[in-house]
């Protein structure tokens, strides 16, 4: 089952916050937690499951946002962006130096939150993309950084206006359709921007198995198999010669 984006807002304006948190919400944005102060956002981000943070600079402690964003680089490996109504010189370049995703400035709209956050989230995932495969083609659409990008135990796609979190063991397949894919879970289709053979190396290699020329499977998913077809969900799905020895060794052994 897909899962919105979670956030963290740390902001020591409460009707700040809670205005933030309403325009998060009305996006379709999950808000894990809205918290005050550096000490109460360690904590949230030591006992939940938060995928980004928005961060004033300046908090009710004697700690500042800066201070947070230089723990959560040192400890976590999640994209944080600076929300203030500071912007002089000082105050940015003090904020560079612990490297934020994002930077915006109070007063915003709904829209600038909105494209803060994917354009935050769509760099630093691509980052992490190209850390770990630089040598993989970087030609995709605009697309790829998140619907084509693993964050822990799962995978982003794009529906709409919004990046959902997939957990790997709900995909049960994956169809290739031209230049696109098609991302099929128990109850619900994504379409992707991207080759078949590097979405693959995106996903689990102990379950994630090139079945056909143009598909993906997830094995724990398979209900049924032939010579020619395995069953997935109802749907049928041609299978390739070695991916057939490979499924009829393992039923063997």
């Amino acid at each position: 089952m897909e899962q919105p984006i979670k956030i963290l807002i740390v902001e020591d304006n409460v009707i700040i916050a809670d205005d933030m948190q309403s325009m998060l919400e009305e996006i379709g944005y999950e808000i894990v937690d809205n918290v005050i102060v550096y000490e109460q956002a360690v904590e949230v981000l030591k006992t939940q499951q938060v995928d980004l943070v928005l961060i004033d600079i300046i908090l009710a402690s004697d700690k500042t946002g800066i201070d947070l964003g230089k723990h959560i680089r040192e400890n976590y490996d999640i994209p944080f962006i600076f929300v203030t109504s500071n912007s002089d010189r000082a105050t940015v370049e003090n904020a560079k130096t612990v490297k934020p995703n994002g930077y915006l400035v109070k007063p915003f709209e709904q829209q600038d939150l909105y494209t803060s956050i994917e354009i935050a989230l769509s760099n630093f995932i691509y980052g992490k993309q190209n850390a770990s495969n630089s040598a993989a083609p970087q030609d995709n659409t605009e697309d790829v950084p998140l619907s084509n990008s693993i964050l822990k135990d799962s995978i982003f796609v794009k529906k709409q206006h919004l990046y959902y979190r997939i957990q790997f063991g709900d995909i049960q397949f994956i169809k290739a359709d031209n230049v696109y894919l098609e991302v099929n879970t128990i109850d619900k289709k994504f379409l992707v921007r991207s080759p078949l053979k590097d979405y693959l190396e995106k996903l689990p290699q102990n379950k994630f198995y090139r079945a056909h020329k143009s598909y993906i499977v997830n094995v724990d998913h398979i209900d049924a198999i032939n010579s020619k077809d395995i069953m997935i969900n109802n749907t049928l799905i041609p299978i390739s010669k070695d991916f057939k020895e490979f499924i009829i060794s393992a039923m063997n052994s």
